[in-house]
């Protein structure tokens, strides 16, 4: 019996630069697929900046087509008003692959590390050079498309009992 891979967008979602990286899992191997970054222009308007990522975003669900997605939580930090542009930016990136019919699901930033590292508080460095133990292929060029592919990877990690909860709330 074959089975088939299933392939996994992650997103960490940012207003100037929102990372996304895919992957294809089989049984427990993963493989990269690709990774990278969509810009928004800091001189646009707000308005703007979010059509910037949905258009990005969408590109690459269109040419990746995931099956499933997975987007880094929000943190609320001192600054309100930067934290509200952070969560109007991670909507886009929860609304374009749910508007493609995908799954979207949520992991904080501290159980991504903690899946890819082992570590909660692990830095940026660290998460780098699990992405190259995991993901030899994988060759991010920003910190963002890093934390994206381990947002990804997280997922790969625990879709199984996501999808198990799914299926209990919809019988429930």
């Amino acid at each position: 019996m074959s089975q088939t891979p299933i392939r996994i967008l992650g997103v960490d979602p940012g207003l100037r630069r929102t990372g996304w990286g895919v992957i294809e899992v089989l049984a427990n191997r993963l493989t990269f697929i690709a990774c990278g970054t969509v810009f928004s222009d800091d001189n646009e308007e707000l308005a703007h900046r979010l059509l910037e990522l949905h258009k990005g975003l969408t590109e690459v669900v269109t040419r990746f087509e995931p099956d499933e997605a997975a987007v880094e939580k929000t943190f609320v930090n001192k600054d309100a008003t930067a934290t509200l542009k952070l969560g109007q930016a991670r909507g886009i990136a929860m609304l374009v692959p749910a508007q493609a019919g995908l799954a979207v699901n949520e992991y904080a930033p501290n159980l991504v590390k903690k899946t890819v590292v082992g570590s909660g508080h692990a830095d940026k460095q660290q998460i780098h050079l699990m992405i190259k133990v995991l993901l030899p292929k994988a060759d991010p060029k920003s910190d963002d498309a890093a934390d994206a592919l381990a947002v990804a990877i997280t997922h790969a990690h625990h879709r199984t009992s996501h999808n198990l909860a799914a299926v209990l709330k919809r019988s429930s």
